[in-house]
């Protein structure tokens, strides 16, 4: 009843007319900037930081709160409508998100994501309440062995998102790992597959790579089939602006799901949003093949709504490990916790002792932060869906636009530009030829966690790989990563058997 009694009272802070104001600007910013393609709330923090040293802390805090959450919102909206997710987190919301807009079910797959983003970061707000005490705990138990084989069992887990064919997946999936070798080695200082160029000796930016796969490769990819499917040029219109009750109770148990599979990656720092995203798209995936009637490839509205819960899940989560923890799990989190220190302050145990009115203030805002990103977005939802009206020609120019506008923004490197135009022609060539693009992504996320994690157990270990599965943590893992193989296998054989009948 303690927490109760203190979240009441950080209620009282949050609810004055100032920070009310604060949490609606926050969160149309964040819903603004989420839109433009290759823009996200971490940026858009990092804008705000010099701007709010006029506020106290928790009005700059509640700002900042409201830019992270509205900041998923705006992503999901582009990444259904236009296939363009503005970060990696909606990357999973495109696969059945974009086929439900362009069957002209915008609006409800609007309103999918609005309600699952809803449920999600709900959840995890009452979740970080009530058992910030144990985060400590919890989190504290993962080491590099933990975190690499998390990661090797994501590599299995979420590789086969879209890939029917297994050598075009690993195919893709190494391509994507290869990419983020590019760069300068953080152990040893020595420059990796950089070609001589200083300008890839920070790597090549995941931004960079999403905007250019997902986004440009999809423009090559449409403008060189305008002439084939002239008859198609127009998509189709908006519909209706709600959920029927059938499209609720379809869409329910995914929203469950996804939230469960989120909770636990707000916590641990593995790649943010990105990983739970990718699997409950799986988890939800898996569960249709069993349906008689599959309808995944089809716009499937569980294959939305398990991944926005899941990504406003962990990110609601994060807020809390940053709190409780001082753990930022997530770009956001890091420069949240940099705002932290500008401000004087450190989060972990101490800080709910020291600034208890800022943190329940802040926890509470979390709340008020979901109903108005809700009462924004739902209602919108048919007015967003009108973007499909826009003539091909002009739609697409227009993404081509902002694709170029957001990455030069990111760096203000006209290299960068290069590096869109040449990433983006490999996203066509494997639109062209059916390899999928989601395991280059998966591999791009998740490679540096893995290579890094890697290296550190086995210099802990003085590269005895023993370390790696030492503990009873790593042990489980590896053995729902081979159930997970012979699943797959098994499917592989079904498939195969069936096709030679």
């Amino acid at each position: 009843m303690e927490q109760l009694d203190l979240l009441m009272q950080g209620f009282a802070g949050a609810l004055t007319p100032m920070n009310i104001l604060w949490v609606i600007v926050g969160c149309l910013l964040g819903t603004a900037v989420g839109v433009l393609p290759g823009l996200g709330s971490s940026m858009a923090v990092a804008l705000l930081l010099p701007m709010t040293f006029a506020l106290d802390p928790t009005a700059a805090f509640i700002l900042f709160a409201g830019v992270y959450f509205g900041g998923l919102f705006g992503d999901s909206t582009m990444a259904i409508l236009l296939n363009t997710p503005g970060q990696a987190s909606a990357i999973a919301s495109t696969f059945e998100g974009h086929r439900m807009a362009n069957d002209g079910r915008a609006p409800q797959a609007l309103a999918t994501a609005a309600i699952g983003a809803f449920v999600g970061g709900m959840v995890a707000s009452v979740m970080v309440v009530f058992l910030s005490p144990t985060l400590v705990a919890l989190s504290s138990s993962f080491g590099p062995p933990e975190f690499f084989a998390l990661a090797l069992f994501a590599f299995v887990a979420t590789s086969s998102v879209v890939a029917d064919n297994v050598l075009k997946g690993l195919a893709a999936l190494v391509l994507g790992i290869a990419i983020t070798l590019v760069g300068t080695d953080g152990v040893s200082g020595m420059a990796r597959f950089t070609m001589g160029s200083p300008q890839l000796f920070d790597g090549i930016s995941l931004v960079t790579v999403t905007v250019a796969v997902l986004a440009l490769g999809e423009v090559l990819y449409v403008a060189s089939r305008v002439r084939r499917d002239r008859e198609n040029l127009e998509i189709r219109g908006a519909g209706r602006a709600f959920l029927s009750r059938k499209e609720m109770i379809e869409a329910a148990p995914a929203w469950g799901r996804g939230t469960l599979i989120g909770l636990p990656f707000g916590v641990i720092p593995a790649g943010g949003a990105e990983v739970p995203t990718f699997l409950a798209y799986e988890a939800e995936r898996r569960l249709d093949r069993r349906r008689k009637v599959p309808r995944f490839g089809k716009g499937a509205i569980r294959g939305l709504a398990a991944p926005e819960a899941a990504g406003n899940a962990t990110t609601g989560m994060a807020m809390g490990a940053l709190l409780a923890l001082g753990l930022p799990v997530s770009a956001t989190a890091a420069i949240m916790l940099a705002a932290f220190r500008q401000y004087g302050l450190q989060p972990g145990p101490l800080l709910f002792d020291s600034n208890p009115e800022l943190v329940w203030a802040l926890l509470a805002s979390f709340f008020l932060a979901m109903v108005v990103l809700l009462v924004i977005n739902l209602p919108f939802a048919q007015l967003w869906a009108k973007l499909l009206l826009i003539p091909k020609p002009y739609l697409y120019g227009g993404i081509t636009l902002f694709c170029g506008l957001g990455i030069y923004a990111t760096s203000g490197a006209v290299f960068d530009l290069v590096l869109l135009l040449v990433i983006g022609v490999l996203g066509f060539v494997m639109r062209r030829y059916d390899y999928p693009v989601a395991p280059l992504m998966i591999g791009m996320v998740l490679g540096p966690l893995a290579e890094s994690n890697l290296r550190d157990a086995l210099l802990s270990s003085v590269g005895d790989p023993k370390v790696l599965v030492s503990s009873p943590i790593t042990i489980v893992i590896y053995a729902l990563l081979a159930l997970v193989i012979a699943l797959a296998v098994r499917t592989a054989v079904r498939r195969r058997t069936r096709r030679d009948l």
